[in-house]
């Protein structure tokens, strides 16, 4: 009797379980789904080639006419620096004691093209106490310790050298010697070394070298402005006929020179994708999409890390400074803005580097502003916006660098490209078709056109060395 019932009730389970109306599954395959562009996690804010004006470069090659900027006579040497190349400006040796006063420029342009320039990183020997002393050492930019084996034994410090600061022109004359002193980098930077055997080749060919390195003359100082440039002489509050001074605004003989780089890569499509899966979304516009997209990203990475005309390579060496204690503090952002005093427009920061950076002002109490940009609210220090740029490499110890810059045609950073470029799909970017080949594939040659210039020295500034670590 037990097992009827039993029977009976699984049998009205089973009725009120039974399907009564379409099932969803069933029910989807009569209609179309919602869906969305493809999705690309590479594609970023992209704030510099956002905040840079673009000028248009008709003949592909961007040229910076400046005056000629060298401070003669203040003992400091003076460097240039291309991408990442650095060099140093020949009459600038004449501040080195032993060719004070000289003036033979085919001389001195021999011996710039003969130093050696050696990059560093923090930590790094120099030159040692002890060693064979046969090369002048010039610092480009970083910092460099100074120090000698104490009185009483240990380490005695004798000082920090810094860009335009230089060592061992006295050792490249007379009875060789041995260093009396150990120079260990304190940061990363640049220095520029000229071999004793070099200066002795040329002085060999050259007999004014010869005799000028026998005797020492006295610097005559030129006349130039406070910032280096050869001054204009003017007169002012004269009355009557007086005679006027005659002058002339002398320039770069040599003016730097920007082509447009290029990141291109050729798309293929299937015509049979193209011909049947054009609905709801055209596939080879959508493929054309996140392909510019990518090409937007390299562009902007280029123009940061280029060793050609990157931002990281082509700040002047006096205008690169280092952290107080390794994490970027207000006093660091303070002395970064004074390096692009003039109107600084923008910083450019790693998303690691704003995050220490938020960490030091958190533990002083400091709370940072914000400003309006573009429709966004962003962080800014002093009212000027700082933004996140992940192109700014961080090292596997943390380190990384800070971007200040003042944008602009007149005295700024620009950006360059060329627009109405044969199939142009957007401005600088050309979408060329290349055929069908026997595979039935739709090839296309995507190119970027682009590069970046620093119209004067001081328009971009660079505080290196940033820990981003806790």
């Amino acid at each position: 009797m037990a097992t009827a019932v039993e029977t009976n009730s699984g049998g009205e389970e089973a009725a009120q379980n039974a399907q009564s109306s379409l099932a969803t599954g069933a029910a989807r395959n009569l209609t179309t789904t919602t869906k969305t562009p493809p999705q690309m996690q590479g594609i970023t804010s992209r704030w510099l080639l956002k905040v840079l004006p673009w000028v248009h470069v008709p003949g592909g090659t961007f040229r910076v006419n400046r005056r000629l900027t060298h401070t003669l006579g203040d003992g400091r040497v003076e460097f240039t620096a291309t991408g990442a190349e650095v060099r140093v400006v020949p009459l600038e040796l004449t501040e080195l004691p032993l060719l004070r006063g000289y003036e033979d420029r085919g001389v001195l342009e021999a011996l710039a093209n003969r130093c050696e320039q050696r990059d560093f990183g923090p930590g790094e020997t120099i030159i040692e106490e002890g060693r064979p002393a046969d090369q002048l050492v010039l610092v480009a930019h970083g910092k460099l310790r100074r120090t000698t084996e104490g009185k009483y034994g240990g380490e005695s410090v004798l000082g920090v050298l810094a860009g335009g600061d230089h060592v061992g022109s006295e050792r490249l004359t007379g009875e060789p010697g041995k260093w009396d002193i150990t120079l260990t980098s304190l940061t990363s930077g640049t220095v520029l070394t000229l071999a004793r055997e070099s200066f002795e080749e040329i002085a060999g060919r050259s007999e004014s070298l010869r005799a000028h390195t026998a005797r020492t003359a006295a610097e005559a100082p030129g006349r130039h402005t406070p910032e280096g440039e050869a001054s204009i002489e003017l007169a002012s509050g004269h009355a009557g006929e007086v005679l006027l001074p005659g002058t002339f605004v002398d320039y770069e003989s040599s003016p730097r020179e920007y082509e447009l780089s290029v990141a291109q890569t050729v798309l293929r499509v299937h015509t049979r994708v193209a011909d049947l899966y054009n609905h709801p979304m055209n596939q080879v516009e959508e493929q054309l999409r996140l392909t510019v997209e990518a090409l937007r990203e390299r562009q902007e990475h280029e123009m940061v890390n280029s060793r050609d005309f990157g931002l990281l390579h082509n700040a002047a060496p006096s205008q690169r400074i280092h952290t107080r204690s390794g994490p970027p503090t207000p006093d660091d952002l303070d002395e970064l803005l004074s390096t692009v005093w003039k109107e600084p427009s923008v910083v450019l920061a790693h998303p690691k580097a704003i995050a220490a950076f938020g960490r030091e002002c958190s533990s002083r109490g400091i709370h940072p502003d914000s400003a309006e940009l573009d429709g966004h609210r962003v962080p800014a220090w002093r009212g000027v916006p700082v933004l996140p740029c992940n192109k700014i490499p961080v090292t596997g110890s943390g380190s990384t660098s800070v971007l200040a810059m003042r944008t602009g045609e007149a005295q700024g950073v620009v950006g360059l490209h060329q627009t109405g470029i044969p199939d142009e799909f957007q401005p600088g970017v050309s979408v060329r078709f290349m055929g069908i080949d026997e595979k039935a594939l739709i090839s296309y040659l995507v190119s970027a056109y682009y590069s970046a210039a620093v119209l004067v020295p001081d328009a971009l500034g660079i505080l290196e060395d940033v820990e981003t670590g806790h």
